[in-house]
């Protein structure tokens, strides 16, 4: 399956969760060293309200693992990068993004 691409670095799979996509675009402009972004499977929650909130949970083989929560919704998001975990979170925060 080919994945459709934004800037050919965003990779979108799945839909994106509200408010959540112009963080990512603004990620990626801003940082070079971020080789792709690919947002994963939405599911529903209870605690998500409210402007968009991320966590950057677990390092996988290329890069971080994040969750992002909004408007009754978590996505997880793949990060590919080789940027440490203090790193991606300073980017995150400089994208517009509220760090949980």
């Amino acid at each position: 399956m080919r994945l459709r691409t934004a800037k050919d670095r965003l990779k979108i799979e799945h839909s994106i969760i509200d408010g959540l996509r112009a963080i990512l675009e603004e990620l990626l402009a801003a940082n070079p060293e971020i080789r792709s972004v690919i947002p994963g499977v939405i599911r529903p929650v209870r605690d998500a309200k409210g402007k968009v909130k991320i966590r950057v949970t677990v390092p996988t083989q290329n890069g971080w693992k994040a969750i992002a929560l909004s408007a009754g919704a978590r996505q997880e998001v793949f990060i590919s990068t080789g940027l440490t975990k203090e790193g991606i979170e300073a980017a995150l925060r400089r994208a517009g993004a509220v760090l949980e």
